[in-house]
């Protein structure tokens, strides 16, 4: 008995090691990845892509022109408005005051100015009939002007009140889209604070900034392609409008602008943007092939590049010899080695080996 039970252990703890083994052996084995590249002749694209910011070409900010509390505001998100049309409206107390205040001053110098030519005319007669001096007659004349010009500025300060109180409302300048809110009924706001904010352009625009080493290449006129990360499968086409002269320092970039030619109402106002850039001349010397420069290393034998070779499911790195050229803005010239389409590794290339197993990245 005692030896059935310990045959039966030893059989059980071989499986158990059998079992183990087993899993050891489906255990999947570590595969390098490598970034690659495709060669190919000097002169070709040479893309950036840069994020940008969606916004209409035209953006207002609403305020109003004199301070108060606010008592009608008929503004709301993405709302539709019209020009000329009533949004907003104040108390306006103290403009009222200022008003009514200008038309009694306004009456009061009107009626000494009525007063005083009255007495010009009765002067006048008198002074034609020798009855009064010629200094009364010229002080009449001096009264009545004072009273005529006090009058006309009497007219002016009702007209300026008039404005003031004409500053306490708000009237949409161009039709548009409220894009945002930043006040409500019965708050106190000052002049200038601004309320809403109006997108009322027709074209969409890609406001981004561009940093020193690309800003030369960039061009007005220069077309670009943009696409949306909220808009997926889409790409358009955009014009570059602007292009500033000096680094904005708040941010070291160089603010661009480009026009969305094909717009889309699927593009709203805030979205962020993917803008490629194609820095590439066009012009290919189909005669000269170039590769990155850190895609190159030397070794006692010379120059040397890492070739991707795919087998089916299997890819292996194999170190390939190569002759350079010139050295371009682009890379390495390669005169001997390569042929247009081929993959190179372009890092890691002190640690790959000839002949490695990777993983394309």
């Amino acid at each position: 008995m005692r030896f059935i039970l310990k045959l039966s252990l030893s059989s059980l703890f071989a499986g158990l090691l059998l079992s183990c083994g087993g899993e050891q052996k489906k255990e999947e084995k570590f595969l390098r990845p490598v970034k690659y590249e495709e060669v190919g002749f000097l002169g070709g694209e040479r893309v950036r892509i840069f994020s940008g910011t969606a916004r209409t070409d035209k953006i207002i900010n609403l305020s109003f022109r004199s301070s108060g509390i606010i008592t009608q505001f008929d503004m709301k998100l993405g709302q539709k408005v019209k020009k000329g049309q009533l949004l907003g409206k104040l108390d306006n107390v103290q403009a009222r005051l200022a008003y009514e205040q200008s038309v009694t001053q306004l009456n009061s110098a009107a009626s000494q100015m009525n007063t005083s030519k009255l007495n010009l005319n009765r002067i006048r007669s008198l002074y034609e009939k020798g009855s009064t001096s010629l200094s009364d007659f010229e002080a009449a004349k001096n009264s009545f002007k004072n009273a005529e010009e006090s009058y006309k500025s009497a007219k002016r300060g009702v007209e300026i009140q008039q404005d003031q109180i004409n500053y306490g409302y708000i009237y949409a300048p161009e039709d548009g889209i409220v894009a945002s809110i930043s006040a409500e009924v019965d708050e106190n706001i000052q002049a200038g604070q601004a309320v809403a904010i109006l997108n009322s352009g027709t074209d969409m625009e890609i406001s981004l900034g561009l940093p020193e080493s690309v800003i030369n290449g960039v061009q007005e006129g220069m077309e670009v392609a943009v696409d949306f990360s909220s808009i997926p499968d889409q790409t358009f086409k955009a014009k570059v409008t602007e292009v500033a002269p000096a680094v904005d320092s708040n941010t070291a970039t160089y603010p661009v602008r480009a026009t969305v030619v094909d717009p889309s109402e699927a593009i709203k106002s805030g979205m962020a943007a993917n803008v490629a850039f194609d820095f590439g001349n066009h012009e290919l010397n189909e005669n000269r092939l170039v590769v990155p420069t850190h895609a190159v290393g030397e070794d006692s034998n010379g120059r040397f590049v890492f070739l991707i070779e795919e087998s089916g499911d299997m890819t292996k790195v194999k170190k390939h010899p190569v002759v350079i050229g010139n050295l371009s803005v682009d890379g390495f010239e390669i005169t001997t080695g390569l042929t247009k389409g081929q993959k190179i590794a372009t890092a890691g290339l002190q640690t790959l080996l000839d002949g490695q197993e990777v993983k394309l990245q």
